[in-house]
């Protein structure tokens, strides 16, 4: 009886031995997965900004406007064939080709002396031109329409520049004052109204002063 005793003490010493161990080593693992947890919870908070910010780059590349050409008066270049020949130096599409040649014809329709030489329609005999319809002058001509002539399809026509003006072509029948900067179809705005007896050309530049043009398709 005591023989047995002992033996079952024994027994039960060593299961406790190896339980121990079993135990501490499980212990153990638990501890170290609590601490991983933080760590990998942290490691994911992290990565999802770096996740989401290429889709918020993508929406603001979607929101950014896009860019658009400035119109002059809201006008209409209507006419315009891009692959037309090439007229006084500059191209239908209005792109000079040889800025040299219509810096050139300008140069010749120059006046010489502006009071001696303009003359109004009503000097003129009056105006026989084409008409522009009321509706349409009203949505394009006028001071409110401006626009700059360079740029636009021209070519010229006995010394004087012609363009194209919604779909219309405008003819210089004046020349242009002596004391106007050389390049002012370059730089001024200008406008196209009906004044009493016929169609004048305007800068905003130099109010009150008006050239004479003729209106044709």
């Amino acid at each position: 009886m005591e023989m047995k005793s002992i033996i079952s003490a024994g027994i039960l010493f060593a299961l406790l031995g190896t339980t121990a161990p079993v135990y501490a080593q499980h212990e153990q693992e638990g501890k170290s997965k609590e601490q991983s947890r933080p760590q990998q919870a942290q490691q994911h908070q992290q990565q999802q900004p770096a996740q989401h910010q290429q889709p918020a780059q993508h929406q603001q590349q979607r929101q950014q406007p896009s860019r658009t050409q400035p119109s002059y008066g809201g006008t209409y270049h209507g006419g315009v064939q891009r692959n037309g020949p090439a007229n006084g130096g500059v191209h239908q599409s209005g792109v000079p080709q040889h800025q040299g040649q219509v810096r050139s014809g300008f140069a010749q329709s120059r006046a010489g002396s502006w009071k001696n030489e303009h003359q109004t329609w009503s000097q003129r005999g009056g105006y026989n031109g084409y008409r522009v319809p009321d509706a349409r002058f009203r949505s394009y001509f006028g001071h409110d329409h401006f626009f700059r002539i360079n740029g636009l399809p021209m070519f010229f026509v006995g010394g004087s520049p012609r363009f194209q003006y919604d779909g219309y072509w405008i003819t210089f029948v004046d020349p242009w004052p002596e004391d106007w900067p050389a390049t002012w179809y370059e730089s001024d705005d200008v406008y196209l109204d009906y004044t009493n007896d016929g169609y004048y050309l305007y800068s905003r530049s130099h109010p009150g002063i008006g050239m004479a043009v003729t209106i044709s398709f």
